[in-house]
């Protein structure tokens, strides 16, 4: 078996483009990271923006020849020692280093499919409607909508029938409103920022959930109608969502600044509850008491 480890490597040009999803991902982390940035000295001209494979390869300390055969799908076994020292010499972050393992390991990944079709467990079903009067909905492994309380329709998505999660042909998803839904898009007030957050969380989840073809079908629909979210879905840019603060500009009360969390349901494989919260006493909070009263 050959080594991964070894000592430098010359440095020659690359030509060929990955091949695998993790192929791309290192692509993409190696293209925004400068030479100058990584510590490594660079000599003439360069065709490349950022690492060559070469230069990754010297600084992770496994061979070009072995990363070259990672990249390509070719070798399904790294270490998590060669997974950490890539992730290091990338700089990444905690959700991009969650994803590379993710991504080196295809295996796992398969025993994780799931089923194409779901359905919201009746038990948080129960616990969305005792929220209300707080926005709240269920969503699915890659943002179908599966069920949500009456704060959370009026809320986010009062132009659609109330009644839409209920059928898994006529189910909302978060994503598809986002890029392809005017209403949707009026609704946030810094679309572009909420739109590259979405697309990086679904990077995030897909890669656990890379056999479904349900993931295939929304990320192939959505590369078709929106140049915008191609866009960003090259970038490989991932994001694990938990928490933050939006702004919503809502045609009924008018521009709210809420706090939005995303609390993943256990045992209900990828599902996930998203809440929107104001803060007490704010113009915000009173605009949600409004929105539920009517």
């Amino acid at each position: 078996m050959e080594s991964e480890r070894i000592g430098p490597v010359a440095g020659t040009e690359e030509t060929e483009r990955p091949v695998t999803e993790l192929g791309e991902f290192l692509r993409s982390r190696r293209d925004r990271l400068s030479p100058q940035e990584a510590g490594v000295r660079s000599f003439g001209r360069r065709r490349v923006p950022g690492l060559r494979r070469e230069e990754l390869a010297q600084l992770a300390g496994v061979s070009m020849t072995y990363l070259t055969r990672l990249e390509q799908g070719q070798s399904q076994n790294a270490s998590d020692a060669v997974i950490t020292a890539l992730a290091r010499a990338l700089q990444l972050d905690e959700d991009e280093q969650s994803h590379l393992f993710a991504l080196a390991r295809p295996a796992a990944r398969a025993r994780t499919a799931a089923p194409r079709e779901e359905s919201a467990d009746p038990g948080a079903v129960q616990l969305l409607q005792a929220m209300d009067p707080v926005p709240a909905m269920i969503l699915g492994r890659f943002g179908d909508v599966l069920a949500w309380n009456r704060a959370g329709h009026r809320l986010l998505a009062g132009h659609l029938h109330p009644e839409a999660p209920r059928s898994p042909a006529a189910r909302p998803n978060l994503f598809s409103l986002l890029f392809r839904d005017e209403h949707m898009r009026d609704r946030y007030v810094d679309w572009p920022e909420e739109a590259a957050l979405a697309v990086a969380s679904l990077r995030y989840v897909a890669a656990r959930f890379a056999e479904d073809r349900r993931l295939a079908q929304l990320v192939g629909e959505l590369s078709v109608h929106s140049a915008e979210f191609a866009a960003l879905w090259a970038e490989h840019d991932v994001r694990l969502c938990t928490r933050g603060t939006r702004r919503l500009r809502h045609p009924e009360v008018g521009e709210l600044t809420l706090d939005y969390a995303v609390l993943h349901l256990p045992e209900a494989d990828g599902q996930r509850l998203l809440t929107h919260t104001a803060a007490a006493g704010s113009g915000s909070a009173e605009a949600l008491r409004l929105l539920a009263s009517w």
